[in-house]
């Protein structure tokens, strides 16, 4: 087994949601959301941990991804976010993938479906775009949209959603534009109701507002990072401590490797493509195999980003390559090669920095960093 691997600890996942569902109402339902590969965590054991932890719902991008689940035996309910091609259409259909649809020509192409699969009744989501400005149907076209639903023999309007874009942000501008998008939202299932319909199961709280805004949560939240252990980022995580808002989430992964070598360093010695890192003076260089074909990016090369091995941090040393690594150990090296290094995750595996960390330093967020691991490292799924 290759060294460098991603340990997934599906008890943290299950922890953390049942930290979430403190926060909620009993009746209230929740839809995990586990694209992208669960944000990198391994799609199928994350969704079937979410579901043993009580996800109602699971909530997925893309047709292939719920193909994914559902071929693993996943019977729960699955929400696709994204808009399909119509030639996956009927693929949807087939596996009991629920769509959010928002005009007629989208939803006129799964009548179609169910027609010739001879499929009824089959359930589909209004998408409102009340601000995010990507997917959905205008709050004052909601009404005009259900009945075009009703109208297809074939379909049920399951539920009705919309996406906050701002809802993370602590700013006063953050929070008016998210009481903004809500109201517009409530004024989306008012013009259902008004054309004789019933909008399903209500959403449109992600990770943010499911912590934040209780009043949002209608029949169903969303949460997504916080379910994998992190918040929005280190803002939100802050401004929910002081409102005693915060729950106690542990992150579900780790990323480890080894060192396979270490050399000794004479001073004005170079590492690495470019020359950029010279030795200051005689040191020890220690090589760690994973690099940006692994999700290690470049940028990380001369920001801050460190490894940990053996309960401390080391700098990198010169570029980060694609395969590899260089890390300086500093002239009294304790260090020995294949020692473990831990380049991110739970404390409890030996990390001394986080996703979030990472983020922080490289001026992103922790769904990338998580998001971005490649598929040639290992998950090694704990429960």
């Amino acid at each position: 087994m290759r060294a460098t691997r991603a340990l997934i600890h599906l008890d943290n996942l299950k922890s953390n949601i049942i930290e979430i569902k403190k926060c909620l109402k009993p009746e209230t339902k929740m839809c995990v959301a586990v694209k992208a590969d669960a944000y990198g965590h391994g799609a199928v054991p994350c969704a079937k941990a979410a579901v043993e932890a009580g996800a109602d719902y699971l909530s997925v991008a893309t047709c292939e991804e719920g193909v994914e689940l559902r071929n693993a035996g996943i019977s729960s309910p699955i929400l696709m976010l994204s808009l399909c091609s119509p030639n996956e259409v009927e693929e949807v259909v087939s596996a009991g993938i629920t769509p959010f649809v928002f005009d007629e020509e989208y939803i006129e192409l799964f009548s179609v479906a169910c027609n010739k699969l001879g499929i009824e009744n089959f359930a589909v989501h209004l998408a409102v775009d009340t601000g995010m400005g990507r997917i959905g149907c205008l709050p004052s076209e909601a009404g005009k949209i259900a009945l075009k639903i009703k109208n297809c023999k074939n379909l049920v309007l399951g539920g009705t959603a919309t996406h906050f874009a701002l809802s993370d942000c602590v700013s006063e501008k953050g929070k008016s534009y998210t009481k903004f998008q809500f109201e517009n939202f409530l004024e989306a299932i008012s013009n259902i109701k008004k054309a004789g319909i019933n909008p399903g199961l209500c959403h449109c709280a992600n990770s943010a507002a499911t912590l934040d805004s209780p009043e949002m949560h209608l029949d169903m939240v969303r949460p997504g990072i916080i379910v994998y252990g992190y918040y929005a980022d280190e803002v939100s995580k802050e401004y929910l401590a002081s409102k005693g808002k915060n729950v106690e989430l542990k992150p579900v992964m780790t990323l480890e490797s080894c060192i396979s070598s270490i050399r000794q360093f004479e001073k004005g010695k170079f590492a690495g493509y470019g020359c950029r890192w010279e030795a200051k003076s005689d040191t020890n260089v220690g090589v760690i195999p994973v690099g940006y074909a692994d999700g290690w990016f470049r940028r990380f090369s001369e920001c801050g980003v460190k490894i940990a091995v053996d309960g401390k941090n080391y700098p990198i040393c010169g570029r980060i390559c694609m395969d590899q690594c260089m890390i300086d150990l500093g002239a009294d090296c304790n260090a020995k090669r294949w020692d473990k290094a831990i380049l991110f995750g739970d404390s409890s595996d030996g990390a001394l920095q986080t996703a979030d960390d990472i983020a922080r330093l490289t001026g992103t967020i922790s769904y990338e960093i998580t998001c971005g691991i490649s598929k040639r490292v290992l998950r090694v799924f704990f429960q």
